[in-house]
């Protein structure tokens, strides 16, 4: 009898379908309040730093441009415009150190310089996107 029921009239695998959903839903949240957590000393660093969005500019057009566009729209790699309203800046930092998504390569440029180009890409959001051609 794996469906018995309860005193209160529930049957067990319901009951039981339900616990696990909770521990779930509890373990997915522990992660993600853990991963939030978890900044390591190097994305501190760039975090700490007041960026400067024309030297950003520089360098994103040095290292990035070249997948990305001269204006951030996009041509091997994503268009950026909207990028931090999708990711957050320890994300974003963590998407250039890592190279997390082929075929984006790792970089690691000194805290300031990252610092400068995340400012960079806030700054694109002030900025019409390009037109398309």
């Amino acid at each position: 009898m794996t469906n018995s029921a309860e005193p209160g009239g529930r049957p067990r695998t319901f009951i039981a379908a339900l616990a696990t959903l909770a521990a779930t839903a509890c373990a997915v949240l522990a992660f993600a309040l853990y991963q939030a957590a978890v900044v390591d000393p190097y994305t501190q660093a760039v975090l700490a730093l007041d960026g400067h969005p024309g030297q950003g500019g520089r360098l994103f057009r040095i290292n990035c441009a070249g997948c990305h566009g001269l204006a951030a729209q996009g041509l091997v790699g994503p268009d950026l415009h909207g990028v931090t309203d999708r990711k957050n800046d320890v994300q974003l930092v963590r998407q250039v150190v890592s190279g997390q998504t082929p075929p984006m390569p790792k970089f690691e440029l000194e805290p300031q310089a990252m610092a400068d180009l995340i400012s960079h890409l806030h700054h694109l959001e002030t900025q019409p996107a390009p037109a398309v051609s």
